[in-house]
C-alpha cells in the first residue's frame, strides 16, 4: 500500500513543480517598459503596473494577453505617437526646406547687391559727366533704385510709375543745367512746371518707355521667382505641422506604441502594415505631389525664360547708359524744348548762385561694394539652373513621402519578425492600399474622410502662383516670336548675314574664333564689337555702346573713375559754352531698327 503511495505523491509533486516552472517562465515584467516611458518623459513612473495585469479600460492597445499599460500611459503614447509623426515629417523635408529657404536668401542678397551696384552706376555717370548736377540727381537715383528693390521684394508699387518719376525728376536738372544753363537758380514752381512739362514735350524721346518695358520684363519674373520660393517655404512649413486626424493618431500609437504594452520594446512594425497606416495618415498631404510636381517645373521653365535683353543682370548694370542716352537726346534737341518749354512755363526768374557739385565719396562706396570675389560662373542664371536641377530630384517628395518614412525610419527590415498591429508575426496579411485620397476607401488601418481644408488652401497658393508663371513665360514666348518675325523681314529673310544680325539683336552673338567687327545698319551705322565667349545661353545683348554684360561678376573692383569715352562729343551751347558729353549709344547713333522693335514691343497690349 505504502508503495503504490510513494509514486503517487511523488507524481504530484512533480505536476506542481513542473506547473510552477511554466508560471515562471511566463512571468514578464513590466520594467523595462517603465524605464522607457520614463525616458520619454511621457510621465512619472509612481502607479505603473511592475508586472503585466488585465487592461480592461484600455480603448487601442486592446489584447487578450495581460498588459504592461494603462489608460493613462495609453494617452501619453498617444501624443508621443503624434509627436514622433511630426519630427519625421520635420526630418524628411529638413533637406528640401533648407535647399529652398538657402537659395531664396542667396538670390536676395544678390539682388540687393546688383540694385546697388546698378545704383552707384548711375551716380558715378552724374560725377564724371554731369557734375554740376551730380548732387541734385543723386536723391532721384537713390529713390529709383530703392523703389526697384521695394519691388523686387514684394511691396505693392508700379515700376511704371517709379520709372515715370524719374524721368519727370531728371528733366528739370537737365533743363536748367544743359539746355538752359547757368550759374543759376530757378524757383520750386518753376522746376514743378518743367518736371509737369516732360511727359508732353518727351525730351527723352522713347528712352522713358523703353526703360518701363525693360524694367516690367526682367523685374516681375525675378519678383514672380522669389515670391514662388517663399510659397516653396510655406508649403514644407505647413505640412511639418499637419494636424492629424483622431483616427490618425489611434493608428499610430497602435502601430508605435501598443507592442510596449506586451514588452514588445524593441520590435517594428511589418512593412505592409506601416504603409497602410501611414499612407491613410498622409492620404491628404499625397493629393499636394501633382500641384508639387506643376510647381517645380514651372519653377524652370520661369527661369529659363529669365535670360537674354530682358535679363535682370542686363537691364540694371545697364541701367546708366540708357540714362546717359536720355540726356544726350535732350540736349541734342535743345533748342526745340527750351520753345517748348518758354511756351509752357514762361521763362524763368534767376538768380545767380553757387552750382552745387558731386560730392560721392567713391572711396566709401567702394568700401561698401566691397564682398567675396566671384568668378564668371556665379552669375544669377547659373545659381538658378543648379537650384532648379537640385530641386528636380523633389518634384515626387509628397506623393512617395509616405513609403519613404515607412522604408528610412519606421518599418521592420524584410525578413525580420514584425507587429501586425495584433502580435509578433512573420509578416502582414492584410491589403496594402495605394497613395492618395481616393486609394484609402479599403484601409484596413485608417479611415480617411473628406478633404483637409489645410491642404486645400496650399493647394489653391500653388495654383495661384503656377498660373503667374505661366502667364509670364507665356507673354515672354509670343513677345520673342513676334520680334523674331519682324526682325526676319527686316533682314530680307534668313541669309547668312541676316542670321547673324538676328542673332545679335537678339542679345545673342556668333561664335567666332577670334574677336570681329560686325557692319550694322547702313549709311553710316554704328559697329559693334562682338564677342565670341558669349552665346545664345549667355543672353548678351548686343550693344555699340560699351554694355556691361549680362555677366554679373560682384569682385573688390569699383571703378574709380568710370570711362563713359565709348561715344565722345564736345557740343556747343547757345550761350557758346562747351558740354564734354561722353557716354554710350548716343540717341543718334542708336541703330533705328531696334527702336522700331522695342516700340512695338511698348504697343503690346495687357501683357505685364
Amino acid at each position: 500500500m505504502e508503495s503504490q503511495t510513494w509514486p503517487v505523491g511523488f507524481r504530484c509533486l512533480l505536476l506542481l513543480a513542473l506547473v510552477g516552472s511554466a508560471r515562471s517562465e511566463g512571468v514578464q515584467t513590466c520594467e523595462e517598459v517603465r524605464k522607457l516611458f520614463q525616458w520619454r518623459l511621457l510621465g512619472a513612473v509612481r502607479g505603473l503596473p511592475d508586472s503585466p495585469r488585465a487592461g480592461p479600460d484600455l480603448q487601442v492597445c486592446i489584447s487578450k494577453k495581460p498588459t504592461c499599460c494603462t489608460r493613462k500611459m495609453e494617452e501619453r503614447y498617444q501624443i508621443a505617437a503624434r509627436q514622433d509623426m511630426q519630427q519625421f515629417l520635420q526630418t524628411s523635408s529638413s533637406t528640401l526646406k533648407f535647399l529652398i529657404s538657402r537659395n531664396a536668401a542667396a538670390f536676395q542678397e544678390t539682388l540687393e547687391t546688383l540694385i546697388k551696384q546698378a545704383e552707384n552706376y548711375t551716380i558715378i555717370l552724374f560725377c564724371n559727366t554731369y557734375r554740376n548736377m551730380a548732387l541734385e540727381a543723386a536723391a532721384s537715383v537713390e529713390e529709383f533704385f530703392t523703389d526697384v528693390g521695394l519691388y523686387l521684394f514684394g511691396a505693392d508699387v508700379n515700376p511704371e510709375e517709379f520709372v515715370n518719376r524719374f524721368f519727370d525728376s531728371l528733366f528739370p536738372l537737365v533743363y536748367n543745367y544743359l539746355i538752359s544753363p547757368g550759374v543759376t537758380d530757378s524757383s520750386l514752381e518753376y522746376s514743378e512746371c518743367i518736371r509737369m512739362a516732360r511727359r508732353d514735350v518727351s525730351p527723352f524721346g522713347n528712352i522713358p518707355k523703353r526703360v518701363v518695358g525693360q524694367m516690367g520684363r526682367s523685374l516681375l519674373p525675378s519678383r514672380t521667382f522669389l515670391q514662388a520660393l517663399n510659397l516653396g517655404i510655406e508649403v514644407i512649413n505647413t505640412t511639418d505641422y499637419l494636424h492629424f486626424s483622431k483616427e490618425c493618431s489611434r493608428a499610430l500609437l497602435k502601430m508605435q506604441y501598443c507592442p510596449h504594452c506586451q514588452g514588445l520594446t524593441l520590435t517594428k512594425p511589418c512593412m505592409e502594415y506601416c504603409l497602410n497606416v501611414m499612407r491613410g495618415c498622409l492620404a491628404h498631404m499625397a493629393e499636394l505631389n501633382p500641384h508639387w510636381h506643376a510647381y517645380i517645373r514651372s519653377l524652370e521653365e520661369l527661369s529659363d525664360a529669365m535670360h537674354g535683353t530682358y535679363d535682370i543682370e542686363h537691364v540694371l548694370l545697364n541701367f546708366h547708359l540708357l540714362v546717359n542716352d536720355a540726356v544726350l537726346q535732350a540736349h541734342l534737341n535743345g533748342q526745340k524744348l527750351l520753345e517748348q518749354v518758354n511756351r509752357i512755363c514762361g521763362r524763368p526768374v534767376r538768380t545767380p548762385t553757387q552750382s552745387p557739385r558731386c560730392s560721392f565719396d567713391q572711396s566709401k562706396e567702394k568700401h561698401g561694394m566691397k564682398t567675396t570675389a566671384r568668378n564668371s560662373e556665379e552669375t544669377l542664371a547659373n545659381r538658378r539652373k543648379e537650384f532648379i536641377n537640385s530641386l528636380r530630384l523633389y518634384r515626387s517628395f509628397y506623393g512617395g513621402l509616405a513609403d519613404q518614412l515607412c522604408a528610412n525610419e519606421l518599418a521592420a527590415a524584410d525578413g525580420l519578425p514584425c507587429w501586425n498591429g495584433e502580435d509578433i508575426a512573420k509578416s502582414y496579411t492584410q491589403r496594402v492600399v495605394g497613395n492618395g485620397i481616393k486609394a484609402q476607401s479599403g484601409n484596413p488601418e485608417v479611415k480617411v474622410k473628406g478633404t483637409d481644408p489645410v491642404i486645400n488652401q496650399i493647394i489653391d497658393k500653388l495654383k495661384h502662383v503656377i498660373q503667374q508663371i505661366t502667364t509670364h513665360v507665356a507673354a515672354q514666348d509670343n513677345i520673342h516670336s513676334l520680334l523674331t518675325i519682324l526682325q526676319m523681314r527686316s533682314l530680307g529673310g534668313l541669309t547668312a548675314q541676316g542670321l547673324t544680325r538676328l542673332k545679335l539683336l537678339q542679345g545673342r552673338s556668333p561664335k567666332p574664333d577670334k574677336w570681329e567687327l560686325l557692319q550694322l545698319g547702313s549709311g553710316g551705322g554704328m559697329v559693334e564689337q562682338v564677342s565670341g565667349d558669349c552665346d545664345d545661353e549667355d543672353g548678351c545683348g548686343g550693344s555699340g555702346s560699351g554694355e556691361v554684360k549680362r555677366t554679373l561678376k560682384i569682385t573688390d573692383w569699383m571703378p574709380d573713375d568710370m570711362n563713359f569715352s565709348d561715344v565722345k562729343q564736345i557740343h556747343q551751347t547757345d550761350t557758346g559754352s562747351t558740354l564734354d558729353t561722353t557716354g554710350a549709344g548716343c540717341a543718334a547713333a542708336t541703330e533705328s531698327m531696334t527702336f522700331t522693335l522695342i516700340s512695338v514691343v511698348m504697343l503690346l497690349p495687357g501683357i505685364w
